[in-house]
């Protein structure tokens, strides 16, 4: 009798232990009586009725996704290559549980998938300079994907375009002949802009007498500081004039 009683105090012992059940603050479990969906419980400690309650675990906190290289040739005919980076969690333990197999798996495949589609549709201009456009593009279709399953996309980052090496010299070339463009352009203004002091200088000398001489005299004492042994000696144009009359 004393054997049956250790016995059945043993088995009970053993049931309770399994009914104990610990969740973390991140953590949510969700319960299945005979099959049939209770609901999620936790953080903390509460019981599982044995062999007709189940539970499966779910972490809360926010997983991170890298989307390997991908080959993907732009709506202008570009091949390159992308990858990015994908920032979601579970917000709803059930849904993550009940509507997908596997939530993990089926959020990666959506964003591998939307990538494509979005940079496929997308310019190589678009795809270098409007990267934070199209990162809100791709969350935004992604994080409306997933919802049914519970899942919350935060955000997506593009972070690495790769190009093909003569796409890259050509916009190298492309982005050379901009600077030599814009420098012959900057040099242009320039030599507008000095021509027009000059005029301006030239009218201001010749609307005042004895100007061109003082000038001339300015220009003997700078060519001579430096002990040069030729000394250039400008001629005024006025002493022509006066020679004609």
């Amino acid at each position: 009798m004393l054997g049956w009683l250790v016995g059945i105090l043993l088995v009970v012992v053993i049931l309770l232990a399994a009914s104990i059940k610990v969740v973390r603050e991140y953590e949510r479990g969700v319960i299945f009586r005979l099959g049939r969906l209770v609901g999620a419980r936790g953080p903390g400690l509460f019981l599982v009725i044995p062999l007709f309650e189940s539970m499966v675990k779910i972490d809360l906190r926010t997983k991170v996704f890298d989307i390997p290289p991908q080959e993907v040739i732009t709506k202008d005919n570009v091949t390159t290559k992308v990858n990015a980076v994908v920032y979601y969690r579970v917000v709803d333990p059930e849904k993550a549980i009940t509507q997908v197999e596997n939530y993990d798996y089926a959020t990666a495949q959506i964003a591998l998938t939307t990538l494509r589609s979005v940079v496929g549709q997308s310019e190589l201009d678009e795809l270098l300079s409007e990267r934070d456009k199209l990162n809100m593009q791709l969350q935004k279709i992604i994080d409306e994907a997933t919802d049914p399953w519970g899942i919350k996309v935060s955000a997506v980052e593009i972070k690495d375009v790769e190009l093909p090496a003569e796409m890259r010299r050509a916009m190298a070339m492309q982005a050379e002949a901009e600077r030599e463009r814009r420098a012959r352009i900057i040099a242009a203004e320039g030599e507008l802009q000095a021509s027009k002091k000059l005029a301006e200088a030239a009218k201001i000398l010749s609307e005042s007498k004895g100007a061109m001489f003082i000038r001339m005299l300015q220009t003997i004492k700078e060519t001579t500081e430096e002990k040069a042994s030729t000394v250039i000696i400008p001629f005024p144009v006025e002493f022509l004039e006066a020679l004609r009359k």
